[in-house]
């Protein structure tokens, strides 16, 4: 094949970012070259890469980026014009690839003293390989066939196949075993160390590839089983298995200590700003926070973009060495440089942050315009809730964390209806809720209140609620996040549901949450959502279908959303909303109108939280406030300390709980049926205000 030549992009570091290279595929020598212009091309190339074994994979990014991965674990991140030119140089270097890795292996034929080689004929010495002469790498793998009932042939692996072929993976993964007790036992300072690039490498590749074949022979043991039979049995499902090696056995080296579940060697100041509490020396009772107690959040905690990973290069190989695909990552450690300045309590907090849309859903002069309000709300909440696209991830609270704030609305910024005939409150009603109104009565603005609780560590869950009493409104949501490695990606399934009451309709719509994926973890990372939600509200018969898209493979636009407003009895679509969910929004109702929703510039209304010291010690800010503070530094370590003693003493009082047989006690929720409900509900009050209506009529 010719050779194939001309300029593309090249990711270089965060700092220099993108430049155009002239790059030369050398299909002859299988290498892929490239010179800083056309007019160098005779000169000493800059960087070369061996294609032989190497990863061609087009980015999920776009439609113009693709990587070369190549087997020594060096990786050029390009970008091609357009989606066209892309196309063509990813097919030319896969069969360039394809070619020089078939040829290596052609030339370097396995060698039949490996006990481990499929292609040996009775070179191994255990019983349960030996294989008659005539039995070949090819009739190794040969299928059998019975008749069905029906006559048809059906294939049939043979038993002593998968015996034999078991007993050749347990030998792999002796060998396998020693390889990376090899490498750990290497120095971390010297020549060749245990920290090096190829042989970090190795440990991902070989680890990935041995849960490989482990997950593949478990789908050959089932389906033999179900020939066998003739269906799998009832219930049978066909799964991931979970790894065979201990996570916290294997982050030991260097950087990686991080990564530990046991604290060895913990600063003093670390062991000691931290105790662990004595059964009940903290008060579970719930604590009602004066909005007048809280200020304005001064804190400008605005993340910056991870960028290449280059720099922590070794820590994440080293924890996807670790990793199987679909393996849960719930009691997985990860890195500290990955997280976000605030708990995942704060981020709910955070999708609170247009307040005016919130309050404007009630005055909806009718149920068709209420449900459109609360989709524009809703669908608006993502951009500041997730601060953009950012690939970074908030602290995982832990069990009895709770966060609380409030937001002041200016009355005269939130959008009403001019022919709104909502009735206002009786006399009665006022005076019965004087107490949650005192002093609010002059005022210019309304006042939203949020709380939320970690109310279970495993699973983790959260609950949330805010609420409105003078307009007589509030959302209660409890949220389970349950994470999952994907590959190149993690995705997270937020599973739960949220109730939006709005009490002087009568009304209530549930909702659920889209997932979110960290994408390119090991070059740039950034976050997508994707999942269908629907809202529904069962009294007024409207309903609404949200489609966050993930980006297709080849072509398509990145975080784009589509939705519509239904009335479910006439099936009439009143509302459609397309866009990006954070960038602009359009929505076309059914009048023909549009409105479009720019949330880059869309106002953002600070919450308002209690200084440091008036928090309690398992508040969010206060619990995590040296975290935090050591990521605002930029110093990783000391936050890895300092979170790594929040995460022991966790795990201190959840085994001493355990042996004391102590329940643990919620703060602010209680569980009803499969969810988390308020135990101060504004529904609640408001019910026992009507009840005392009617007792005094």
């Amino acid at each position: 094949m010719e050779n194939i030549y001309g300029y593309l992009m090249k990711y270089t570091n965060l700092v220099t970012g993108w430049q155009y290279r002239f790059f030369v595929l050398n299909n002859d020598a299988g290498l892929l070259e490239y010179f800083v212009n056309e007019q160098s091309r005779h000169l000493k190339p800059r960087g070369t890469l061996q294609l032989a074994g190497a990863v061609i994979s087009p980015s999920d990014e776009d439609s113009h980026t693709f990587t070369v991965n190549a087997a020594s674990g060096e990786q050029y991140k390009l970008r091609a014009t357009d989606a066209k030119e892309r196309q063509h140089w990813v097919s030319r270097l896969q069969i360039c690839t394809q070619h020089h890795t078939e040829a290596i292996g052609k030339n370097n034929p396995p060698l039949k003293s490996r006990s481990f080689s499929l292609a040996s004929q009775g070179s191994c010495n255990s019983p349960g390989v030996q294989r008659r002469p005539s039995q070949n790498a090819i009739s190794f793998f040969n299928v059998g066939h019975h008749r069905s009932s029906s006559g048809k042939r059906v294939p049939i692996l043979q038993p002593d196949h998968l015996v034999d072929v078991r007993e050749m993976m347990s030998q792999a993964e002796g060998q396998q075993r020693d390889l990376i007790r090899s490498i750990e036992c290497l120095p971390v300072s010297g020549h060749l160390t245990s920290l090096d690039q190829d042989l970090l490498m190795l440990k991902a590749t070989s680890m990935a590839t041995m849960n490989c074949l482990n997950d593949c022979f478990h789908i050959l043991q089932l389906q033999h089983a179900s020939q066998q039979k003739g269906s799998l049995p009832a219930g049978t499902t066909i799964s991931w298995l979970e790894p065979k090696i201990s996570l916290s056995n294997h982050f030991k080296n260097g950087a990686a200590q991080s990564f530990s579940a046991e604290i060895n060697n913990k600063p003093a100041s670390v062991r000691e700003e931290q105790p662990i509490s004595e059964p009940g020396q903290l008060t579970r009772e719930a604590e009602e926070i004066n909005p007048d107690e809280e200020l304005e959040d001064i804190s400008d905690d605005k993340e910056d973009d991870l960028g290449a990973v280059e720099e922590q290069r070794s820590i994440i190989l080293h924890l996807l060495s670790q990793l199987k695909l679909g393996m849960d990552l719930t009691r997985v450690v990860l890195p500290t440089f990955i997280l976000e300045k605030r708990s995942l309590l704060e981020m709910y907090a955070d999708f609170m942050s247009h307040p005016d849309l919130f309050l404007a859903i009630t005055n909806g002069s009718s149920a068709e315009e209420r449900m459109i309000r609360f989709v524009e709300y809703y669908l608006t909440s993502f951009h500041e809730g997730r601060k953009g696209a950012i690939a970074k991830k908030p602290y995982n609270p832990i069990i009895g964390e709770t966060f609380h704030c409030s937001w002041r609305m200016p009355k005269s910024e939130v959008v009403t209806d001019a022919g709104s005939n909502l009735p206002a409150p009786s006399s009665s009603e006022q005076g019965t809720l004087a107490k949650d109104l005192e002093g609010q009565a002059e005022l210019d603005y309304y006042t939203v209140k949020f709380v939320a609780e970690q109310v279970s560590h495993h699973p983790p869950v959260s609950g949330f609620y805010a609420e409105c009493v003078e307009r007589k409104m509030c959302v209660n949501a409890h949220v389970w996040t349950k994470s999952k490695f994907l590959g190149m990606s993690i995705g997270v399934t937020m599973v739960g549901e949220g109730l939006l009451s709005l009490l002087e309709h009568g009304e209530e719509y549930t909702f659920s949450l889209p997932c979110a994926y960290a994408r390119s973890i090991l070059t740039v990372p950034w976050v997508e959502l994707g999942g269908k939600v629907n809202i529904n509200c069962a009294k007024t018969g409207y309903s609404a279908s949200i489609n966050f898209h993930t980006k297709p493979f080849y072509g398509g636009k990145l975080h784009r959303v589509t939705g519509e407003v239904k009335q479910n009895a006439t099936n009439t679509v009143v509302c459609r909303v397309q866009g990006e969910w954070n960038s602009v929004l359009e929505f076309t109702y059914s009048s023909g109108d549009t409105k479009c929703v720019d949330l880059t510039k869309l106002a953002v209304t600070r919450k308002r939280v209690r200084p440091l010291e008036k928090q309690g010690p398992f508040e969010s800010r206060r619990l995590w406030q040296h975290v935090t503070e050591s990521l605002r530094d930029g110093d990783i370590d000391k936050a890895t300390e300092h979170k790594r003693a929040l995460e022991e003493r966790q795990r201190n009082e959840e085994r001493l709980r355990a042996e004391t047989e102590t329940p643990w006690c919620t703060k602010y929720f209680l569980k009803e049926g499969d969810g988390w409900v308020y135990h101060k509900p504004l529904w609640k009050t408001v019910s026992t205000v009507q009840t005392q209506q009617m007792d005094n009529n």
